[in-house]
Formats: C-alpha cells, structure tokens, sequence
C-alpha cells in the first residue's frame, strides 16, 4: 500500500467516500458495517496531513523570519499537531494498522516550496493555507467513518485547525470568514 499521502488526496478520497455516503442515506446501499481497515486508510491520511503541519512549522521555525510572539504561536501550533499525530497513531494501532511514516524534513521543505520564504507573512500564509486544507479535509472525510468515535475525533481536529487558521488570518490581517465556509 503506498504510504504516501496528500493533503489534495485526502480531500479527494473524503469527497468519493462522502458520495457513497449520501448514496447510503438515500437507500440504495445497506448499512455501513464497521470497516476498521477503511478508517485506518483514512486516519493515515490524517496522520499524513499532521506530520506535513509538524514539519511545516518546524521549517517556520528554523527560518528565522518569525518575530518572538509570533514564533511562540507557531511552537505552541507544532505542539498541538504533535499532539494530534500521537492520537492519531495510537488509533491506528488500535485498530490494528500501521502509521503512516513521517518522511524526512528536506523532503517537506522541498514540497512546501520553503526556499520561497522570505518574510514572517511568507511563514504565516503557508501556515494558514496548510491549516485551512486540513480543517476542509478533516470535514470532507467525517462522513466517511463507520465508526462514529472516530468522526467525532476528525470533528475534534477539525475545530482545532480552524482556531489555528483563524488566527493565522487574523495575524495577516484577512477578513472574518462569511458563515460556512468551511468544508465546502
């Protein structure tokens, strides 16, 4: 199975599997049994996307363009992803499966484009953009799970990389989001 996971894809997946869902709702197909191994695809596709936001503020960090308060922000964010990666792994265990591998920091630095980063804005709105495609994708996937621990935890999530964007806009100066305009 390859291991290799997108943010792009993640979203992809949550939109096929939330067409199946609405197809389930509708009655066409019968109740969604249990289906451990389809969560853990699913969550190592969340621990993917963590260990993209892990990395991403540890480049933040190491560039030297965050300004102290800004890069205690940034510190305290990496430590809620750690957070939510520690979760997330011992979930997939639980379940049986096997985490998704963090890859190397060059290799995150090369994917992110870090060598574009040339201010403190630059740092900010790779960060908001990260955690806005992580709040979209923990919603686009909730439906998705057959265990509905598991949404409840992706809801979880969700609402942390909202309060992360949030603030990450607010330091940019961006406007208040209209009403749901998140998850769509």
């Amino acid at each position: 199975m390859n291991t290799t996971l997108s943010r792009r894809g993640f979203i992809h997946q949550g939109a096929l599997l939330s067409a199946g869902t609405v197809a389930m709702l509708a009655g066409t197909q019968a109740r969604a049994q249990a289906n451990p191994a389809a969560d853990v695809r699913i969550l190592n596709v969340a621990l993917g996307l963590e260990h993209e936001g892990i990395n991403a503020y540890q480049l933040g960090a190491m560039s030297g363009l965050l300004q102290k308060p800004v890069l205690d922000i940034a510190v305290k964010f990496q430590s809620d992803h750690k957070a939510h990666r520690d979760a997330l792994v011992a979930t997939i265990r639980k379940l049986g499966g096997t985490p998704v591998e963090e890859k190397k920091l060059d290799d995150y630095a090369k994917a992110l484009r870090a060598d574009t980063l040339k201010s403190q804005a630059d740092v900010l709105e790779l960060a908001a953009r990260l955690e806005l495609g992580a709040t979209n994708a923990y919603l686009g996937v909730i439906p998705s799970f057959t265990d509905n621990q598991l949404a409840k935890v992706a809801a979880r999530l969700a609402a942390d990389e909202t309060a992360h964007w949030a603030i990450l806009a607010n330091a940019l100066g961006k406007p208040l989001p209209s009403p749901l305009s998140f998850g769509a």
